[in-house]
């Protein structure tokens, strides 16, 4: 099934300069980005963005990394692209991700882990319109 998901490039890797080797595990996973757009995130939006995780103590620095330097946030398509994502992407800790993986391949710790992707179709398409409109996305 065609689906939509919703990608942050990490502060961690634009800094490095890694945005088209990402992109490049990306696209050989068979997803395509169709809606893709290099900014730096207000303190607002970094912390509505991880909402979800306000309770938690990594909380302040995630939000203190993710606005440090630009990201770079995408929309991906493809058959079933978030669980196509998430496994491109590999584990959060880049010691237990899977050789050919993004975290694998780039991410310094588990802090500094290179990337997000959405964790369902749900919070896809939410994630998707903090950042995109429609006419943003041409497909």
């Amino acid at each position: 099934m065609t689906e939509r998901t919703f990608s942050i490039i990490k502060p961690d890797a634009t800094r490095r300069n890694l945005t088209g080797a990402v992109n490049a595990l990306i696209e050989g996973a068979g997803l395509r980005i169709v809606g893709q757009r290099r900014i730096r995130l207000t303190e607002d939006q970094a912390k509505k963005f991880y909402e979800v995780h306000a309770a938690r103590p990594f909380y302040n620095e995630l939000v203190s990394q993710m606005i440090a330097e630009p990201v770079v946030v995408q929309v991906l398509e493809g058959d079933n692209a978030v669980a196509r994502y998430r496994e491109v992407m590999g584990a959060t800790n880049p010691q237990e991700a899977a050789e050919g993986t993004i975290r694998k391949a780039f991410a310094l710790s588990i802090g500094e882990n290179s990337v997000h992707g959405s964790d369902s179709i749900e919070n896809a398409g939410i994630e998707i319109a903090q950042f995109f409109t429609a006419d943003q996305i041409p497909g």
